[in-house]
Parts: C-alpha cells; structure tokens; sequence
C-alpha cells in the first residue's frame, strides 16, 4: 500500500463547532508519581488558568502511576472539590502507559498533557490547542530550542537536550526540534489510530510518538514556550537516556523494515469538501521523483560494476544481460520498498514480473545502443561503450519511472475500502451536521452503556464522563456498520489490553455555493 495516496483510516480535519455539545474539548492529563506536595498546586494553578482563559468546556486528569505516598488521596481530594477535575490510578508505572490509558478513555476530542511541576508558561497552552481545535494541525508541542522561547535550565540538561534532538535528527531523520518536552497535546481522533502503534511505555512515549506521526506525513505544529528548570525532578537522567537510546534504535528497525503501518495515518487529500470531490489527482509525485532518481543513480552505479565484472570473461551483449538482469531485481525491489511505499510481501512476485517486463525494455534499449555501436566501429573502447550505455539507462531510466507508476505500483484506492475510521459527507446537504466521524467497530456499542468514568473502575472500555451542558444537546455516537471487523480497531493496543473509544466531531464547513470561489461546488 502506498502511504503517499492511500486514504487511510483519518478522515479530513475539520473545525470544531463552537458552540460545545457537553463533552469537554479538552482533556489535560497530568502524569504523576509520589507528587502529594506538588499535587495540589499544580491542579488549583492550572484550573484558575482554563478557567479565566479557555473559552471552551475542560477537564482535568490526574494519572497517578502506582504512586506510593499520599499522591492518591490528595488526588481523590482535588477530584471531590473541584467539577473539573477527575483522578485516575494505574498499578503501574510509566509516563507513556498512563497517558496511553487515559488518552484512549477520555471523550474530548482534544488530548493534552503537561508535566506536574508546571515548568512550562501556561499561557502556552491556548496556542498549543488552537491549531488542534481549527483543524490545521494533528499533533502539537511545546519546544523549548525554537528561537524565541525563553529557558531557565542548568548547562547540563542543556546539553543533554540538545545532544538527543541532534541524535533524533540524525538517525530518525526527525523534523521537529524538541522531543522531550513535557507540555504536548493530539487530536483524539489521531489518537485513535496512533497509539496502538507505539509500543514504549515510559519516557520514550512521546518521542515514539512523533516520530510515526512525522513519518506517515502527519501535520505537528510547534509553540515556544518559555520554561524554567524544575530543581527537585526525579528523572533519572542516566537510565532515561539509556532506555530512549533503545527505543531509537527499535523504531529506527522497524521503519527500516517497514513493519509499521503507518498508512493508516493517511488523510484524504484536501480538508475542503469540494478539494475531496476532485478525481485524479497526482499525490506524492515529487517525493516519489527524488526517490526514484536516488535509487535509479545507486542502481547505475550497482549496473556498471557488474557490467565490468562480468565483461571480464564474457562479450559485451552477455555482460549487459547479466548485469542489468541482477541491477533490475533489486531496482525493482529497492522502488517498491522506498519510492512507492509498498510494504509486506503482499504481489511482491507479480511486481517483480513486471519489473521483469520493464526490464526487457531497458535491454532492448541498451542492447540496440551497443548494437549500433558496433555497426559504427569494429572495436569500441571500453569508455566509449560505458558512456553509450549510460546514455540508454538515462532513457529507460524515464520510461521505467512512468511504467513503475502507472502499471506496476498504481494507486489503488480501492484496497482502503474497509478502513477503521471513516468520513461521511453528503454533498448534497448543506447542513454543517451532516458530516459525522465514528470507529467501525462494533464494539463502540459499549462505550455510552455504562456511566463509569474509568475504565479500572468496573466496565474497561468505557470513556470519561460527559460534562453537563444544559445549552447545547449531546452530539450523539455515530457507528456506520456495526458488522464491520478490522485487523486493528482505533484505540486498540496490539496487545488487547485496553479498548477503543468513539467520537464524533460536528464540521464546520465553507458555504458549497460560496459566490466568492471560483471553483465548482461539488
């Protein structure tokens, strides 16, 4: 499957409405470990902010990590004297575990998290959900290296910062520039389908996360932050850096290998209603043109050592055939891998076939270059047949381009029919309603029977209660096709050990008949 122009499971972003219908839109998680004395602060702090500042409905998590001093009493104290705030305890510990937990039951379409010793400027916060709440982007985080932020922290966390993101950069091939800052917030329904994905439960989780999200082409947006060293912190630096190390290293394998279905991260292309109509329209070409150009100059190169190899001890016709015989194979191979993104070993014998079939083109090129060469002189230097063959390979080289394209790896759009998550507009209907998200799982069923806020409680797979609204009525769960099974169900982890949970985003959509665009409303 092509991750450029496969579908995938995420439909279209869209706005928010702004008008809320009961479920907070934001979730604000705070992962904690034997923090009684920082607790309390921290939750009254952050609620007096959302309070006088956010203009939608919140919620508080508390995610207590098997902590061992007075942290979960002091969180049941703040969870019975505050609406917003609710407490959640795991008997495990592990930074990314919790939040993967709680993440997975929450019902606000807008997830976020912060440290507890609120290092980070709150007013960062607004900026860091708003691109989430319009739909602009997928992913949010804090850095403290962008240019403008301002930071208070000692030279040797500096470095250590500085030396990881550098490390991400050069063996991840990582855009963003800061991994590890605590303060970073996802659209829920990204969530979905991200983080059975992830396999770290500690403080690799956010790196993993990013990662996957950058490479299956996801958009993450950057706020600086203005953040100022927490002196007591309990991270042990050493052990931290060793295990993040380990995780590099495993994601670094499995995207190698291509084990990750990160095209289920795909969205359509265009976030505009009528761009979503639009047919036949060329994805991922420049990426797929410096892909194939890069393996094309290997591929030559890999050609013109076995050409004289084997010219060696056989004839110029024999050596030809046999190199670019072997250089095509892996051609082939090396272009579905890494220019058309197809993985698995699924028709990997039809497409080298093919490959076969526009190998057979290449040397009937190459075959009739040399051919003439040798009608024009009786006995060619070596140079002279080097150059004469690059210039054919040149010449195939496109034709091969357009055959791999168009015959061998075509967009098959077809093959994400059955995707997990699903968009449904009616064109015909100009109701901003009528466009609704929901899981294909029946399972989902589940969720709005039962009232208990989380799922350790008495029912696993239910999600956080609604907050009352008495303004706007609650927007009902949408389950298209209750009958529908899928290999991976949103918000399932890979070892089935907590459930999904299902949304549904009301769009706020441009007028069809915009008199203003001069583009067909569809």
């Amino acid at each position: 499957m092509r991750t450029d122009s496969s579908p995938g499971n995420l439909p279209a972003r869209e706005h928010l409405p702004a008008g809320s219908a009961g479920t907070p839109v934001l979730d604000v998680v705070i992962p904690v470990y034997n923090e009684e004395k920082d607790l309390q602060p921290c939750v009254v702090r952050l609620h007096e902010h959302l309070k006088r500042t956010f203009p939608y409905a919140f919620r508080i998590t508390v995610a207590d990590n098997a902590s061992t001093d007075t942290t979960p009493q002091v969180a049941a104290r703040l969870e019975s004297e505050i609406p917003e705030v609710r407490s959640f305890r795991l008997e495990q510990k592990g930074r990314g575990r919790a939040l993967r937990t709680v993440w997975s039951a929450s019902d606000a379409p807008i997830l976020a998290y912060m440290d507890v010793d609120l290092s980070t400027d709150l007013n960062a916060l607004l900026p860091l959900v708003a691109p989430l709440i319009s739909g602009h982007s997928d992913l949010a985080i804090g850095s403290r290296l962008a240019r403008s932020s301002r930071v208070v922290r000692g030279a040797k966390r500096e470095f250590i910062s500085r030396t990881y993101n550098l490390i991400l950069r050069g063996s991840l091939q990582a855009r963003f520039s800061d991994a590890q800052c605590g303060f970073k917030a996802i659209r829920r329904d990204v969530a979905q389908v991200l983080l059975p994905l992830i396999e770290d439960t500690g403080w690799f989780f956010d790196t993993e996360m990013l990662v996957l999200a950058e490479r299956a082409g996801l958009r993450i947006h950057e706020v600086p932050v203005d953040w100022v060293d927490d002196p007591d912190s309990t991270v042990h630096i050493v052990k931290t850096a060793t295990d993040d190390l380990k995780g590099v290293w495993r994601v670094g394998r499995a995207l190698a290998t291509g084990s990750l279905p990160l095209d289920r991260l795909a969205r359509p292309f265009g976030d505009d209603p009528r761009d979503r109509d639009l047919t036949d329209v060329p994805k991922g070409l420049a990426r797929q043109l410096v892909g194939f150009c890069v393996v094309g100059a290997l591929s030559t190169l890999f050609y013109l050592l076995l050409y004289s190899g084997f010219r060696s001890f056989s004839g110029s016709q024999i050596a030809n055939a046999l190199a670019l015989l072997v250089s095509a194979v892996a051609n082939t191979a090396a272009n579905r891998r890494l220019t058309f993104g197809v993985r698995g070993r699924g028709s990997a014998v039809r497409h080298q076939a093919q490959g076969l079939v526009v190998f057979g083109i290449g040397l009937a090129l190459t075959s009739g270059s040399l051919a003439a060469l040798n009608a024009a002189t009786s006995s060619p230097a070596h140079s002279t047949e080097l150059a004469v063959l690059i210039a054919a390979n040149l010449a195939a080289t496109v034709l091969r381009f357009l055959l791999f394209r168009a015959w061998v790896f075509p967009d098959r759009r077809d093959e994400t029919a059955a995707s997990t998550v699903v968009a449904s507009h009616n064109p015909a209907s100009h109701n901003p309603s009528s466009a609704t998200y929901g899981t294909t799982t029946a399972a989902h069923q589940q969720h709005h029977q039962h009232p208990h806020p989380f799922p350790h409680q008495q029912h696993p797979h239910t999600p956080l209660p609604q907050r009352p609204n008495a303004t706007a009525p609650q927007a009902p769960y949408i389950n298209h096709d209750h009958n529908q099974t899928n290999e991976f169900r949103a918000g399932e982890a890979a070892d089935r050990t907590w459930g999904d949970a299902t949304m549904q985003l009301q769009a706020v959509r441009p007028h069809d008949h915009d008199p203003r665009d001069t583009r067909d409303a569809r």
